[in-house]
């Protein structure tokens, strides 16, 4: 039904248009075609995740340096905070720190405010290809409330981090938008080259997937 309302004819008149329909799948490099409507989890790959973050700026590139700070090393960052905050967690919760903006790789990393204005048909697409990615590497496709919430407080710490050191934000600003951060969460944000930045993701996921398969007994 949304393929039809996308494909109606220019001239407004409701009849179907002539052109061919609209493409609703991405080519991979890894060959993978991924469906955006529906994404399967057999579509997911590791490679083609972090191809896409370490690509992928965040502040829209608005950060000083000789290199834009990419979501793949932002993963990595908050996936340590939360290793400060929850030193109990299992591999699986680290994990889904890890991945935790992983859709990115398809969607790109929008600001909040511009969230805010797509409003809910955006986090309901979001929420579909998230879950397809926690399939894909054995975490539950929505996952508890309580990880979540540790995961999005590591996510501000992070960001708070990123604002004052990276994207010219003041200390006064910084804390009034994502809060004091505490004091033993201090970390140097340092943006990578994307090839580092990738091949960082890539590493500390091949360590934390083995170690959630050894909890699940694979």
């Amino acid at each position: 039904m949304e393929r039809d309302k996308v494909a109606r004819s220019a001239r407004g008149d409701g009849k179907p248009a002539t052109e061919k329909p609209v493409r609703a799948w991405q080519r991979m490099l890894s060959g993978r075609r991924l469906d955006l409507l529906d994404p399967s989890p057999f579509d997911v790959e590791i490679d083609d995740i972090a191809q896409g973050l370490a690509r992928v700026a965040r502040w829209n590139g608005q950060t000083m340096g000789d290199h834009a700070f990419s979501v793949a090393e932002h993963s990595v960052v908050v996936e340590q905070l939360c290793g400060l905050l929850e030193p109990d967690w299992p591999a699986k919760w680290r994990l889904a720190a890890l991945l935790h903006d992983a859709a990115e790789y398809v969607i790109g990393d929008m600001i909040s405010p511009f969230k805010a204005a797509l409003g809910y048909d955006y986090k309901a697409f979001e929420a579909r290809l998230e879950g397809a990615i926690h399939m894909r590497y054995g975490l539950p496709p929505e996952l508890p409330k309580s990880i979540k919430t540790t995961i999005k407080r590591a996510d501000r710490i992070c960001a708070y981090h990123e604002a004052v050191q990276i994207a010219g934000f003041t200390v006064e600003e910084g804390r009034k938008l994502f809060g004091r951060p505490p004091v033993e969460a201090k970390v140097e944000i340092n943006p990578l080259p994307v090839k580092a930045a990738q091949a960082l993701f890539l590493e500390r996921f091949s360590e934390l997937h083995t170690l959630t398969e050894g909890e699940l007994g694979r």
